[in-house]
């Protein structure tokens, strides 16, 4: 665990509503010097507590309305390693994130879709044809809250 003081927090809460923040933005929010703010960021980034930035897209407005989030359970284990099932379901491009989770379920998947007949074909090309597809259930989301991280 990276030691971290009330000004590494106060960055990095800064940092996870506006990546895009300059450090002299960042160091006038939470004053700091801008050198003084650059060289904070890179030692939490050396430290790995900033593992990276990311552009966070409105997919509904470039044309991606649906969400829908997959409980995998695979069906053929011993003929099927989970490898070759997490290989297989990463390269599906709607697929978003892929998370090997412990509970009724052995895989929570979130698929992007373009609306609900994209999502079927999706389902019914690729996602019911990956190696070892056993059980599936789908659940459509329909609104999201996002709250602030653990350091907000």
């Amino acid at each position: 665990m990276i030691a971290l003081d009330d000004t590494d927090r106060a960055i990095l809460r800064a940092l996870e509503q506006d990546a895009t923040l300059s450090a002299g933005a960042l160091g006038r929010r939470v004053g700091l010097s801008q050198p003084a703010c650059w060289r904070r960021i890179q030692r939490l980034t050396e430290q790995g507590a900033i593992a990276g930035r990311r552009l966070e897209l409105d997919l509904a407005a470039v044309g991606f309305g649906v969400t829908v989030f997959l409980g995998i359970k695979i069906g053929t284990r011993g003929r099927v390693s989970l490898e070759d099932f997490e290989r297989a379901v990463t390269a599906i491009p709607e697929v978003q994130v892929v998370q090997h989770v412990l509970g009724v379920f052995d895989y929570r998947i979130k698929v992007r879709a373009r609306d609900i007949a994209d999502f079927e074909r999706i389902l019914r090309r690729r996602i019911l044809t990956l190696p070892g597809i056993g059980q599936v259930e789908a659940n459509v989301l329909l609104s999201e809250e996002r709250l602030p991280g653990p350091l907000g």
